[in-house]
């Protein structure tokens, strides 16, 4: 409806109210998680309680829940309050919103977080309690330990995922993809639209939304080029492979595709075969330096006066150690040994000596002396008190696919003191002899020695078992190193804060040895005599063979 007025001669224009019923599209949505999919995405900083790690313990944030729109500011929110520390995330989701995901993805790469699937067991306050008193004091919101088993990242989550700087996953949590659901919203829309009429034309001067009212929707379960082509380059930005997308794009939207750790690592989607301990672990702290993620609290922070003064008045230490021999002294260290003893040269047997607790890091650290050596099948000559359960896991299993030998006992160093930074562990061999007697192997250092293909602990070794947890993963493994389940039954029977020393023939009915042999099966300063020699002797070049190169040219 139309109506004018009459102004001047000149002109004559005409104000008008118009309403129209359109049937609009309102937009389009992605998403990749189920209907049902659960609260929505929270994040939370969470200080370890691990027995020991304190005053200077890892932080983490936790991340639960379903990925929506308002997710990422969020935990731009968080990330402001933190104020550039730099704490790894804890994710543990279903998925949900594509849009958010992406953007969570550049924010975590932008901020320079790694990430890791894992959920986080709470020790006091809950992230859903309200005016919760139970961690006052204690210098942290939210107390709590990570754990991998269980633990999901799918659908849109990956996504996400691929944004952290390292990304980890562990054998135990669960990675995965499918096609990606794009939902259109149709909207009624009613609006009121003001026009002018000037020497007979119409001139909008605006058009305003009266009323909205939703007219349905539908979904599609095949991925547009448009998307495609948007979710390609965020991985490639990424530096994630195009097998994700592929993947993605071959599973079907009811469905999940559980991405393997191997294909993980071939796409580049996981950097490491590592699990959430790689970030959260207690130990990791004792490194130095220090990962970023740890903060230190003194002990006598809340002290009194006078409680502080006491605590200064203790006598100090003789001799105050540098950070760099704690660290040798008490994480597993890796050093190539070549025996010293006069009657193997100069054909003399050679192994990696492996002394120390272990860690989140052991695997990697093995792992590179192995790359070191370059392929060369040297024993591994332990001596353990135990420690984390994951990293002995990886660890054996790096073991066993590198078909290593491994012997429980104490490597005695001649003329070179580990504790001393002129004495790295690297690849050059150091000079030195094993001693059976005083080797331990306790805790998780079982689960360690399971992996080698020659399981050996002498008459004088000591090796230990207790329950370790993780049952379902430490009865697997064990499993798929052809050990028996008696050794898993004599591991539960022991409570955690026990041991159980297991006698040399207990060890061998168990499937835990495979021989009666000592060390000196394997370093031994004779075995190099027999044919066929074993693969970890080696001939000493002659001190004179550089000199003498040139007089034969």
């Amino acid at each position: 409806m139309v109506s004018g007025r009459r102004f001047n001669s000149r002109a004559w224009w005409s104000l008008g109210l118009v309403c129209l019923a359109l049937l609009a599209m309102g937009g389009a949505s992605l998403a990749a998680a189920t209907a049902d999919s659960g609260p929505t995405m929270r994040f939370v900083v969470v200080r370890s309680n691990a027995a020991g790690c304190e005053p200077n313990c890892p932080e983490w944030i936790s991340a639960e829940g379903t990925i929506e729109a308002g997710t990422p500011a969020l935990l731009k929110r968080l990330l402001k309050r933190l104020g550039g520390r730099k704490l790894p995330i804890v994710v543990d989701s279903p998925g949900g919103n594509v849009d958010a995901a992406l953007t969570l993805g550049r924010l975590i790469r932008k901020s320079g977080l790694d990430i890791a699937v894992g959920k986080t067991w709470f020790d006091g306050c809950m992230p859903d309690d309200k005016d919760c008193t139970a961690n006052k004091g204690r210098d942290a919101d939210y107390l709590g330990e990570p754990y991998a088993s269980g633990a999901i990242c799918n659908s849109a989550c990956p996504l996400m995922f691929a944004g952290g700087v390292r990304r980890v996953v562990g054998e135990w949590a669960y990675l995965g993809v499918h096609q990606i659901t794009t939902t259109y919203i149709k909207t009624r829309l009613l609006y009121r639209t003001t026009y002018k009429v000037v020497n007979g034309k119409k001139k909008v001067i605006n058009t305003k939304v009266v009323s909205r009212k939703n007219a349905g929707s539908y979904k599609t379960y095949e991925m547009s080029k448009a998307v495609e082509k948007r979710l390609a380059a965020y991985f490639r930005e990424m530096g994630v492979g195009e097998g994700v997308l592929v993947t993605m794009k071959n599973t079907p939207a009811s469905d999940i595709h559980q991405l393997v750790l191997e294909s993980m690592l071939r796409m580049n989607l996981v950097t490491s075969m590592d699990s959430v301990d790689l970030f959260t672990a207690a130990t990791i702290c004792k490194a130095w330096p220090a990962p970023a993620n740890c903060r230190e609290i003194p002990a006598n922070k809340d002290a009194t006066p006078a409680a502080a003064l006491a605590v200064r008045a203790e006598p100090a230490p003789a001799a105050t150690a540098r950070p760099e021999i704690v660290k040798r002294d008490e994480d597993m260290r890796f050093v190539v040994v070549r025996g010293s003893n006069p009657l193997c040269n100069p054909d003399c047997p050679e192994w990696i000596s492996a002394e120390g607790t272990i860690t989140a890091y052991t695997p990697e650290r093995l792992r590179d002396m192995l790359d070191s050596i370059g392929g060369r099948r040297l024993p591994l000559v332990v001596s353990s008190p135990g420690g984390d359960v994951l990293g002995a896991l990886a660890a054996g299993r790096l073991i066993r696919e590198h078909k290593l030998d491994v012997a429980i006992a104490r490597t005695d160093f001649v003329g070179c003191d580990l504790a001393a930074l002129d004495c790295a562990a690297d690849s050059e061999a150091r000079a030195g002899l094993t001693v059976d007697a005083d080797g331990v192997c306790d805790s998780a250092c079982a689960i360690l020695l399971a992996g080698g293909v020659r399981r050996l602990v002498g008459p004088r070794a000591r090796l230990s078992v207790h329950s370790l947890g993780m049952e379902k993963e430490v009865k697997t493994y064990l499993e798929d190193m052809a050990i028996g389940s008696g050794l898993f039954a004599a591991m539960q029977s022991v409570l955690y804060s026990s041991h159980r020393q297991l006698e040399p023939d207990m060890m061998l009915k168990l499937g835990l040895t495979t021989g009666p042999q000592s060390v000196d099966a394997l370093t031994g300063a004779t075995i190099c005599g027999v044919i066929p020699k074993p693969d970890n002797c080696r001939v000493a070049p002659s001190p004179n063979a550089q000199a003498e190169a040139p007089a034969k040219l």
